[in-house]
Parts: C-alpha cells; sequence; structure tokens
C-alpha cells in the first residue's frame, strides 16, 4: 500500500496518533511537521510517490532518506521502498 510520497510508512507511525497527522498524501504535502520538501516536489510533478520520478534517486530524496539523524533505518530504505512500488505498478 502506498501510504506516502517519499517511501515512508506512515501506517503505525506514533505521529499519526499523537500529533494528529494524516500523512503526505492526505494532507497534500503537509504532514505534521509542516510542508514537506519532498511531498510538495512529486505533487508539483504529478507523481504518486517519488519511485514514480524518472530522476529517483534525486538529491532531495538522497537527504531525507540517508540523513544520519533523522533519516531512515537502514539508510536508503525510503529510495527502496519507492522503486519497490514502482514495480508493484
Amino acid at each position: 500500500m502506498i501510504d506516502s510520497r517519499c517511501g515512508l510508512h506512515c501506517t503505525g507511525c506514533t505521529y499519526k496518533d499523537s500529533c494528529g497527522c494524516l500523512g503526505c498524501i492526505e494532507t497534500k504535502g503537509n504532514p505534521f511537521h509542516g510542508e514537506c520538501p519532498v511531498a510538495k516536489c512529486c505533487q508539483n510533478k504529478g507523481f504518486v510517490h517519488c519511485g514514480d520520478c524518472p530522476d529517483i534517486p534525486c538529491d532531495l530524496l538522497t537527504q531525507y532518506s540517508c540523513d544520519p539523524e533523522h533519516g531512515d533505518t537502514p539508510s536508503g530504505a525510503r529510495i527502496e521502498q519507492c522503486k519497490l512500488w514502482k514495480q508493484e505498478g
């Protein structure tokens, strides 16, 4: 199930309940923390998620996915998830 633009799985996220976050797709790029540049970029290009973009992995998505403090575990997991969503069609 595609539940974000960047490949992050929102299902089960603690912010969903504690902050009332509806996710970036539902909020048109404005989840609990405010405007998300990854979601906005994806939306502006007309894509459902970053895996649909021919530029994957772009610098912006790589920065988000591989950030040492707030990025994925393992690093780059969002990028791989977007690629999987693309393959699943």
